[in-house]
Order: C-alpha cells, then structure tokens, then sequence
C-alpha cells in the first residue's frame, strides 16, 4: 500500500466513453473539496469506443488517475477483483461509471471506516434510499436478487448494491470468484469482516451509454449464490456460516415441533381420552410454544437488540406459524387440484416454501433487530 493515498476508488468500465471522463472529474472534484487523498483505478474490460484514450489523456496528466485494460475474463466483477488487487490505499470504494452512484458520498463511505466499518455499502432499500428512472423488469430482477441475498446476509438491506467501500485487508487472500454484477455478496460471503454499515442512496439510472444487464445475468448469481454457500458449509466461518447455521437450527427445531405434536397427538387421544380434533388442537399450539421457546434460546439467542420484546416475539411466533399453515395447505391444494402434481412431491414443494417463508419472516420480524 501506498502511504500517499488515503482511499482508491475504482471504477469499473466497459464502453462508458460518453460517462468516463465526466465521472472522473467529479470524483476528483470531491477528493479534493474534502481533502481526501485519494487514487482513481479504472480498471476496463478492452471497451471499442473511446473509453481508453479518454482515461489515457487524463492520466497522462494527473498522477493519482490510473488505467488497467484487462484482455482475458472479461467481466464486471472480474474486473473489480483485478482492482482489489492492485489497490495503492488501505480503504477501496467501488462505484460505477454512469453516475448511477452519487460521488459526494465518497467522503461519508469513508468516515464510516475510519470509524470502525469494515464493510461500507450503499443501500437502495433501507430508509431514506431509492430507484428512479427503473422500468419494471429491472425492480423485479433486483428485487428478488436483493431478496435472496438477504437470507444469506438479514441484518443488510442492498446486500447486492454496486456502490461499496471496504478496508483492504477484508479482502486481502479471499477467494474471490464472482460471475455477473454481485461483487458485493462475494466480498460478504468470502471476506474477513465483522462490521458492516450502509449509508441510503438513491438509485438513478444511467442517462448515457446502455445497460450492460443480461439474461445470463440471473444465472451466474444463482451460481454465485450456491458457492457462497458451499463455502460457508465447507469452512465454516464468515457471516454466511454463522447464518447457516441459524438455518440449521430453525430446521432441527421444527422437525422437534413436529415429533411433539405426534407425541401428544397420541397420548392425549389414546392415554388421557381427548378427542382427536382437541388433542390435535392441543398438540399444535404445544409444538407451536416448543419451537419457539427452542428457537428464542437457541437458535436467535445470540441476537441483541430485538425489534420486539418477548410477549410479542410470541405472538408473533404464533402468527407466522398459522400463516406458514395456511401456505402449505394452499400450496398442496394447487400443486396437487390444479397442476396435478403428485401428492408427495407436491407435500415436499410446500413445506420447503412453507419453511423459507417461516425462517425469513422470524428472521427479520420476530427476532428481527433495531
């Protein structure tokens, strides 16, 4: 690392002749207005327009402006990667180039690691953040990716944002392999961090230049998604693991509730002579209060700071389990009256629904934090 440079920001680019030299410009323009002094790495993908020979210009004449033209792998995220890498600062902030990101939140992403963040990341769906200028199919692929992302990583709101910083030593030897556009969920999954914090922002699309997203886009990050995990699995560490792990408790607490409620089933019915239909009544709501009295100490026990305090956590409890119920009921009507599925798959279909929809909703309700 260089001591002259107090953060690196890089800018990612393939094809962004009409954006670059403009975003460079007001991203030195910030730096210096709030004295940071910082590098700017374009790191590009061999763009065809004029986006070389415009970065070229401007480095040849400022020192703290560099330019990476990569040939093999070509890629965002890749490209992103190969800028960790050659990174002069101990603080790195990725942005894009097409102003989709807004520059005078440089010096904030840079405050928050000085600090104590590890991780700093711009987030479009927290209070205060947004999208402008979306059509439709876009809020939908980003909607569900960020979605996804969350149950890996709940405690953040845009665990997919492009706009980040991070200290370089949080990705200094991690096995990064990112595909697509979701550098950031790599970073998350496979970095070394324990704090992280997001900043709102609003989300413009690009005014110039096209969009670089693609169908194959949603691919690649269901593979990125499945090897974050299987990382996590197979070292167990990082906070991916520690929410697996949360996973695998609520997992091995419901299949607990389930032999409850067949245990009392019977011995109610058989042993004390309450009718079925009570003892089964019965037998849910004790299976409903064992799980949640295992998932209250066990599984969420090491989470502070709940939204809700434990009278309400119950009754929230409570509520998801009868909304988990009538989902699986309706699941297994449609799949198997409507779609004609067979009846056990159609069963298993519903319940892994069923059990994301109980896991995430405790998740982030229930045992959901301030």
């Amino acid at each position: 690392m260089d001591p002259a440079y107090d953060l690196t920001v890089i800018i990612p680019t393939f094809n962004e002749g009409e954006n670059i030299g403009a975003i460079i410009r007001a991203v030195e323009a910030v730096l210096s207005e709030a004295r940071i002094r910082g590098e700017v790495l374009v790191v590009d993908d061999s763009s065809r327009d004029g986006t070389i020979p415009a970065v070229r210009a401007m480095e040849a004449a400022f020192p703290n402006i560099r330019l990476v033209v990569r040939t093999t792998d070509p890629g965002l995220s890749q490209s992103v990667v190969e800028g960790f890498s050659l990174a002069r600062a101990p603080v790195i902030l990725v942005m894009d180039a097409d102003f989709s990101h807004p520059v005078g939140l440089i010096p904030r992403f840079l405050g928050e690691i000085r600090g104590g963040a590890d991780v700093v990341i711009g987030s479009r769906y927290m209070k205060g953040g947004g999208i402008e200028d979306w059509p439709l199919k876009r809020r939908v692929i980003s909607s569900g990716a960020t979605l996804l992302g969350r149950i890996l990583f709940p405690e953040i709101t845009d665990p997919v944002s492009g706009f980040f910083a991070v200290r370089k030593e949080v990705v200094e030897g991690a096995p990064l392999r990112p595909r697509g556009y979701k550098i950031l969920m790599e970073v998350l999954g496979k970095g070394s961090w324990k704090t992280a914090r997001e900043i709102p922002f609003v989300f413009t699309d690009r005014k110039k230049g096209s969009s670089k997203l693609k169908g194959s886009t949603i691919l690649d990050y269901a593979r990125q998604v499945t090897d974050i995990s299987r990382y996590a699995l197979t070292r167990r560490k990082g906070a991916a693991w520690e929410e697996w792990q949360k996973i695998l408790r609520f997992a091995a607490v419901g299949c607990s509730g389930i032999v409850v409620n067949i245990g009392l089933l019977g011995i109610l019915t058989v042993f004390v002579g309450i009718p079925d239909l009570g003892s089964l009544a019965i037998a849910i709501e004790l299976s409903i209060v064992n799980n949640f009295l295992w998932n209250e100490h066990w599984t969420f026990g090491g989470v502070e700071g709940h939204r809700l305090d434990v009278r309400h956590r119950f009754v929230s409890f409570q509520a998801v389990s009868i909304g988990g119920a009538l989902i699986n009921w309706v699941l297994y009507y449609l799949l198997t009256r409507l779609a004609g599925v067979y009846w056990l798959l159609a069963n298993l279909v519903a319940i892994l629904i069923t059990f994301v929809w109980n896991y995430v909703v405790n998740r982030n309700v229930t045992w959901g934090r301030r």
